[in-house]
């Protein structure tokens, strides 16, 4: 597996190995022990799974905070996602800032987002599924959100030509603006 970290070096890109032939392919999409060797030591308790019909679905900017803050690996297993990850860590010198990857099937691309961080993603194709594992379990009264749109985080969503907006959930068109939110992560 090959890991490469990406500008904010707490959030990694995972790329595991795929064995194909013409029966189809093979691949070992986790592995507790290479991860920990790799210095990615994680106890993931819970998978999740979403379809999303739609291109231009944004599910996010979603975290937990502590007690049940969660690390999160993700991987789209049909179709692709524009996947951004948000430093919420007041200390760090990265606070505020962001970072997107395009996670597809086709190149078979993780990302790893810790605890501290806000994820969301854009889907970019039709009948796209993500599937991701989580450190903590769901806890409704640690669940949090950020706007997709703040203006002070300026993510440059890469939108689907002719929406001038993504399809949203009513709870993600409704969370606040980070500038309106205590620190989650001081």
């Amino acid at each position: 597996m090959q890991i490469e970290a990406l500008a904010i070096p707490e959030v990694r890109v995972l790329r595991p190995r795929k064995f194909g032939d013409h029966r189809g392919f093979f691949s070992e999409t986790y592995n507790k022990k290479a991860l920990a060797e790799a210095g990615i030591a994680l106890d993931f308790v819970q998978d999740n799974h979403s379809l999303s019909a739609t291109p231009g679905t944004l599910r996010g900017l979603h975290f937990q905070i502590p007690p049940m803050a969660q690390d999160k690996l993700v991987r789209v297993v049909k179709g692709a996602v524009f996947d951004v990850a948000v430093d919420l860590r007041a200390s760090s010198p990265t606070y505020r800032q962001w970072v997107g990857v395009t996670l597809s099937a086709e190149e078979w691309n993780q990302i790893l987002v810790p605890i501290g961080f806000a994820h969301g993603f854009l889907t970019l194709e039709p009948d796209t599924e993500v599937e991701y594992k989580v450190t903590n379990y769901y806890a409704p009264d640690c669940d949090r959100g950020i706007l997709w749109n703040d203006p002070d985080l300026a993510i440059d969503w890469p939108l689907p030509a002719g929406l001038d907006a993504p399809v949203l959930s009513d709870k993600d068109g409704k969370a606040p603006r980070l500038s309106a939110c205590d620190p989650f992560f001081p």
